[in-house]
């Protein structure tokens, strides 16, 4: 199991609670729910679908730091070092990456790239930095440990990873994700592991200059609007953050004009 026993029973408990809760907060959804009408525009114009162009691979040299691989695909034992990676910080600091590495890691993010949540932060999906990640080092040469097990709350969930990268310790961050009944924890505990990857990849430059206070103003200077919304059901309004030219107001919310009478 991934969890405790305390955490999976806590868990179960949760479940009355959250029928309840359910009830009473969520809103009815109509049987054929249906978009706000709103212009939209499409982020891909194009009738084909984004692609996802690969680099050059010379950077993933395996230097000092990697296993020579037999004939047959088997690497020999004793070139595996035994290490308790939960534990251990083997290799930290101890060589920098190369200049092509470098540049790969620390190159720009597209702005193509950046989403916006409705409260208006930015952030990059975590697909892209998985695909720097094998850009740089290729794919089987860095992962992701846990260094713990899951924390189990009233509704979230936390676990500890650790970034290695050709058998040297980069950087470990907590993981987070939120969820709202047992039937969510094992998504919300791989969530985890989705988000400690974003965290420590900032210890190695991808996509920082979305924590560059500066460059946030500036795209929500240039790139982002603010768009009234009501709730259909309960007739709230509020605000949402969308990239502009890309509002696209889904059920139960609808555009409306930023009158609170």
């Amino acid at each position: 199991m991934f969890v405790s026993s305390p955490a999976v029973k806590m868990a179960t408990q949760l479940r009355l609670g959250t029928q309840a809760h359910r009830l009473l907060t969520i809103a009815p959804r109509s049987p054929h729910p249906t978009k706000a009408l709103a212009t939209t525009s499409r982020r891909f114009l194009s009738s084909e679908p984004p692609t996802y162009e690969i680099g050059s691979t010379n950077h993933w040299d395996t230097g000092e730091d990697g296993i020579t691989i037999e004939e047959g695909g088997v690497p020999p034992s004793s070139t595996i070092p035994e290490v308790n990676w939960p534990k251990s910080f083997r290799g930290v600091a101890s060589k920098p990456v190369t200049e092509e590495q470098y540049r790969v890691l620390m190159r720009p993010v597209p702005e193509s790239d950046i989403e916006v949540k409705p409260d208006g932060v930015i952030y990059l999906p975590e697909i892209k930095y998985r695909r720097r990640m094998n850009e740089a080092f290729g794919p089987m040469g860095w992962g992701l440990i846990p260094k713990g097990d899951p924390v189990v709350g009233q509704s979230i969930v936390t676990r500890e990873y650790a970034l290695i990268v050709r058998n040297r310790f980069v950087s470990q961050a907590q993981g987070e994700n939120p969820f709202f009944g047992p039937d969510q924890l094992p998504s919300a505990v791989e969530g985890c592991k989705s988000n400690a990857l974003m965290r420590c990849c900032k210890d190695l430059g991808i996509a920082s200059e979305l924590w560059d206070p500066q460059y946030v103003r500036w795209f929500k200077k240039h790139n982002m609007e603010e768009v009234w919304v009501e709730h259909s059901v309960t007739k709230k309004k509020r605000t949402f953050w969308y990239r502009k030219g890309m509002v696209d107001v889904a059920y139960p919310y609808k555009i409306t004009t930023n009158s609170r009478s």
